[in-house]
């Protein structure tokens, strides 16, 4: 049962148990509109616990990684000096 049926079945429970003011033979209209409330009380209570199991159960994390280093090695190149001049 959704969130919409719940608060449907509420309402109109609330309808028949407040506002309603009919007498049928054999049916309690004002019973039958508590017993629609409460339904649609614990309907709605079992949907929003359930909403709320789904979104703490799923996380997802982000995994940050370091950047690859890159290294250049740098050649230095030497040149023998000049043989001194005889």
């Amino acid at each position: 049962m959704g969130i919409g049926a719940s608060i449907v079945l509420i309402a109109l429970g609330l309808i028949l148990a407040l506002a309603v003011d009919i007498s049928l033979s054999g049916l309690d209209l004002q019973l039958v509109g508590w017993i629609l409330a409460a339904v649609g009380v614990v309907g709605l209570l079992i949907t929003l616990t359930m909403l709320n199991r789904r979104r703490t159960t799923v996380r997802e994390e982000a995994v940050l990684r370091d950047p690859p280093v890159v290294r250049r090695e740098e050649r230095v190149i030497r040149e023998d000096p000049p043989p001194p001049p005889y």
